[in-house]
């Protein structure tokens, strides 16, 4: 897609960077003449974000920084945030929305460290490693097969089976796991994998267990002490997904008990702001458990994926007005109209507004190259090709449009 000149200089727009995001991110954006770039090596707290946020154009983060409604308040000219992860649950996606402030994301970037991180730790933990070695640091040569088995034969069951869930799938079929998965929806199985209709089944007849879902209404605390009662006896679980998904204390009861064999955990209900923090677990110094600091997906090449995924997101949003990927803005995607300026109208979706918009522009003699129309419960958003000569006149017309959000004129 070829750049074009923007209405707004390319170096006046003002790009804010949190959490160290990868230089990949940084090169894509100078590359396309963004050079007013401001880079912070960790998350903000909401009052310095309130701050920080006055003038930025386009905000930057990872999973660390809580973008709140009065964070959004604060951002007078925000056009767009880029979640430099696979999630999105920080940020408030509904005062985003109604601020007609689009929010990209990166879901399939590091989808292969995390499956790959996975797969390994099955193996760690059936094998009993962490024990041998805790052993051997100490001193002790801990021999034996007690308690050690291969993971060919045995039962995998995956709890969300989208991005993450279906590539550990595949994985584990090829080492001879037989995959059983549970998800809300209905899922095409890749290889072999069977769908099992219900959670409790799914618990009952796994050997490994791990769960791959977001964090929302339907899945904080799904591992509790009642599900975990209906797991097999000697079973692993392994968590590489959200922090709120696992019941901490009842899996720590479970594991001291000897009911479960052993567990991977690498997301927390609470998790310090950044590297080198005091962290603590009520799962620390059990048997058979490893504990990882929320480095799922954390691989070099993960990271330059996300920061080139999601920087070209931003870029196409900024340069053309592209939204497909946002989870706010509803998704469209014009191809640009030679001869033509484009305008960008966001506005609350309510009847009778690109009927008015229409109308308001051809009674001024405003010719329409192109137009494209998507809404979602909140808001919709049009993209217009007007012929240059006049957009600036159609540009003054659209602000005048009631219910409008945002207008941009974008080249």
């Amino acid at each position: 897609m070829k750049a074009q000149p923007t209405s707004y200089p390319r170096d006046r727009v003002r790009v804010l960077l949190l959490e160290n995001l990868a230089d990949s991110a940084v090169a894509e954006l100078t590359g396309h003449g963004y050079t007013q770039i401001e880079r912070l090596s960790g998350a903000l707290s909401e009052d310095e974000l309130k701050k920080a946020v006055r003038g930025v154009h386009i905000l930057g983060i990872r999973s660390k920084t809580k973008i709140t409604e009065e964070v959004l308040e604060k951002a007078d000219k925000l056009l767009a945030i880029g979640c430099f992860c696979i999630g999105t649950n920080q940020v408030d996606l509904k005062a985003a929305t109604r601020k007609g402030v689009a929010v990209f994301n990166a879901p399939y970037s590091n989808t292969r460290s995390v499956a790959e991180l996975v797969i390994g730790l099955f193996v760690m933990l059936i094998r009993r490693i962490a024990d041998k070695n805790l052993a051997a640091h100490n001193g002790v040569w801990m021999k034996d097969a007690e308690g050690s088995y291969e993971l060919r034969g045995k039962r995998l069951g995956i709890i969300g089976y989208g991005n993450i869930g279906s590539q550990v799938s595949v994985l584990a079929e090829s080492m001879g796991i037989n995959v059983s998965y549970f998800d809300i929806a209905t899922k095409l199985p890749h290889g072999n994998a069977t769908q099992i209709k219900t959670l409790k089944e799914l618990l009952a007849t796994s050997d490994i267990v791990t769960l791959h879902v977001p964090s929302d209404k339907t899945t904080w605390n799904m591992i509790n002490a009642k599900t975990l009662a209906e797991m097999k006896k000697g079973a692993i679980l392994v968590n590489y997904s959200r922090g709120d998904v696992v019941d901490i204390p009842a899996l720590k009861k479970r594991l001291e008990k000897g009911f479960l064999s052993g567990a991977a955990i690498d997301v927390f209900p609470e998790e310090p702001e950044k590297k080198g923090d005091v962290f603590a677990s009520e799962l620390q110094g059990l048997s058979n458990v490893i504990l990882t600091p929320h480095i799922g997906g954390s691989t070099q090449e993960a990271q330059v994926s996300i920061g080139t995924d999601a920087a070209v997101k931003l870029i196409k949003y900024l340069e053309f007005g592209t939204s497909t990927g946002s989870h706010t803005v509803p998704p469209v995607n014009l191809p640009p109209q030679e001869g033509t300026h484009r305008i960008l109208h966001i506005h609350r979706n309510v009847p009778g507004v690109l009927t008015e918009i229409n109308s308001e522009l051809s009674t001024e003699g405003i010719n329409v190259v192109g137009q494209f129309l998507s809404t979602n419960e909140e808001i919709g958003y049009v993209i217009l090709d007007i012929d240059s000569e006049l957009s600036r006149k159609a540009s003054q017309i659209l602000k005048k449009i009631e219910g409008t959000i945002k207008i941009r004129i974008v080249y």
